[in-house]
């Protein structure tokens, strides 16, 4: 379907449907924890009927946005657009290197410019799909509970805070409200102020729960309860949790130290191997290292691709009926070798 011809005169911007959007300044950056953790954009978007809404963006949408206006409407001569082109603004480029919370910081002013640049542009080129998806509102979007907002609170004013009810949407933790040192690896260090993850109740006084990477129990009189865990896994299965455990392992020829990642994650998520790659380096400090998961046999098969993926979330799905797991742990879990030990493999024929 061919685009409609440029509007011309004021009388263009008033054929415009009510929820174009005609504005958009970026409110605030927020961390997303996952596989890979990252900074999205709090956008707030005005239409031309005078609506506002949040929407969260990452810097790779904004690039995969720029990729398919520029294909569509860059004329071949910037000097000489044509009747459906037109000279887009400069997109910041992309960043290799650096802190990403300083780097996202950074982005801010750049990224209003740009987008005030695009809805600057003629009326007919705000009809664009790709443009109007872009800052749609999503379900996602509309059910995210926004935390600061900061650039859009006056600067000449105190603002007083009120602390948002996340609770009804947050994770089951606890708070440690007094020091507490572990007798042995199964128990867990707590200092207080920490947040700690509950994953399950060990009986009427422990808990068991992850904080910093490590598990362990730790008794309930040392904390403070702030979400607390589901009466029965078919609670927890009603999507109440935001956060999913991974436990994970890394074998080496001196032992084996155990690890619960959590990250921001659906249960059905299927990670890249590369992902996965990543975040255990970063979890064990080690660079050399590869992946593997236990197959029935128990034998550990090395994790080499997506696929090898793929089988290994298959194969674990199989097996969970017969392992007692927390309603907020992942039913598969990862071996973690150094990519030189190959003892660990079992090589009969």
């Amino acid at each position: 379907m061919p685009l409609p011809q440029q509007l011309r005169d004021e009388s263009d911007f008033d054929q415009l449907p009510d929820n174009v959007p005609i504005s958009a300044t970026i409110a605030d950056i927020e961390e997303k924890k996952g596989f890979i953790d990252y900074f999205r954009f709090v956008i707030e978007v005005k239409t031309k009927g005078g609506s506002k809404y949040l929407i969260y963006r990452r810097y790779r949408e904004f690039f995969n946005l720029h990729q398919v206006l520029e294909a569509r409407y860059s004329p071949e001569d910037p000097e000489k657009p044509t009747a459906n082109t037109c000279v887009l603004p400069s997109l910041p480029g992309k960043v290799f290197m650096g802190v990403k919370q300083e780097i996202a910081e950074s982005r801010i002013p750049e990224l209003n410019t740009y987008m005030k640049g695009l809805l600057g542009l003629p009326t007919w080129f705000l009809l664009s799909d790709a443009l109007r998806m872009f800052f749609y509102q999503t379900d996602r979007d509309s059910k995210h509970q926004p935390q600061a907002l900061r650039r859009l609170r006056p600067p000449t004013r105190r603002i007083k805070t009120v602390k948002p009810k996340m609770e009804l949407f947050s994770s089951p933790r606890a708070e440690a409200m007094f020091d507490f040192r572990g007798n042995d690896k199964s128990e867990l260090n707590l200092k207080r102020g920490e947040v700690i993850f509950l994953l399950r109740r060990v009986n009427a006084d422990w808990l068991e729960g992850t904080v910093n990477n490590q598990t362990g129990i730790f008794p309930e009189s040392f904390v403070k309860i702030i979400k607390p865990l589901p009466e029965s896994e078919s609670e927890g299965e009603g999507g109440a949790h935001t956060y999913s455990c991974l436990r994970c392992f890394l074998l080496t020829p001196s032992g084996v130290a155990t690890r619960d990642v959590c990250v921001q994650e659906d249960l059905t998520i299927q990670p890249s191997h590369k992902e996965l790659l990543s975040r255990m380096r970063n979890v064990f400090k080690e660079e050399d290292i590869a992946l593997n998961y236990r197959d029935p046999e128990g034998d550990l098969i090395r994790i080499l691709d997506d696929e090898d993926v793929q089988l290994m979330i298959k194969e674990s799905c199989r097996q969970q009926v017969d392992h007692k797991r927390p309603v907020n742990q992942f039913p598969w879990e990862l071996h973690v070798t150094l990519t030189s030990d190959l003892s660990v493999y079992n090589t009969e024929a």
